[in-house]
């Protein structure tokens, strides 16, 4: 019964009915009726609690969750084995770096309806993920958490807070497509001399070219399919080292070439 596994991933990620109810955009008591087998879900209500909780939808509704467990353990454990003798080191974070980035990030497009401060997270965890493998350096080397949504920026509250109080962003309340986004909007140009090279700015510039006309929710889904946020616990950071275990889906770099 789809009920039932609703219910099941509902306390496996700790979640309120109503918030999950809220998310589907129905009462409380209609969720309530879900759970028990008392109402069919639509087929726009199971994407959207797919999507929460992580599942590709054909698997959600069929009720299952895949079995990759034995693949991420393995790769876990690669992980592990391959820190003891690094050969590059762990990116570090670099704060001011971070802010020019941001805002440079913002002054491209900000100012997009699809563009709140998820699509953003998802933005700047995929400059700094992809430059990683790519390059086998840190550009900015943030600490990104796993949470359902996918790949969070703990330092952006700090930052962002900062830069608002400066006058550097201003921040935006309102909707997209009926459901409530935060925005930022850029007040003063980057100050890219912060970057160290022009690869870093090409680097960037692609990633937006790539990623930057996807919404939350399209950009949420694609870094659920992403190695390091797949191998990472809830609530625990993404560890760099797991990019160099991507899937041809996510992998930006050309292994077939010499470094």
């Amino acid at each position: 019964m789809l009920g039932k596994f609703i219910l099941e991933q509902r306390k496996k990620h700790n979640l309120t009915q109503e918030f999950l109810a809220s998310k589907i955009g129905v009462s409380r008591p209609t969720y309530i009726q879900i759970e028990q087998g008392e109402r069919d879900i639509t087929i726009s209500e199971a994407k959207k609690l797919a999507d929460v909780f992580g599942i590709d939808f054909n698997d959600f509704i069929k009720g299952k969750v895949p079995s990759n467990t034995a693949e991420i353990k393995k790769i876990v454990k690669k992980i592990k084995e391959e820190k003891s003798g690094m050969r590059i080191s762990v990116p570090q974070k670099n704060l001011e770096k971070f802010k020019e980035v941001l805002l440079y990030v913002l002054s491209k497009v900000g100012g997009k309806p699809n563009v709140g401060e998820a699509v953003v997270y998802k933005l700047l965890y995929f400059i700094d993920f992809d430059f990683y493998e790519k390059f086998e350096e840190q550009l900015v080397g943030a600490t990104y958490i796993k949470n359902h949504y996918g790949p969070t920026p703990v330092e952006f509250k700090t930052i962002v807070d900062d830069m608002i109080k400066n006058g550097e962003v201003v921040k935006v309340e309102g909707k997209y497509f009926n459901y409530p986004q935060r925005k930022y909007l850029p007040i003063r140009e980057p100050d890219l001399t912060k970057l160290k090279d022009a690869r870093e700015l090409r680097h960037i510039d692609e990633v937006i070219a790539r990623l930057g006309d996807k919404n939350a929710t399209e950009l949420s889904e694609y870094s659920h399919e992403d190695t390091p946020w797949l191998v990472a616990k809830e609530n625990q950071p993404l560890d760099y080292e797991a990019v160099f275990y991507r899937t041809p889906k996510t992998s930006v770099r050309n292994y077939d070439q010499q470094d």
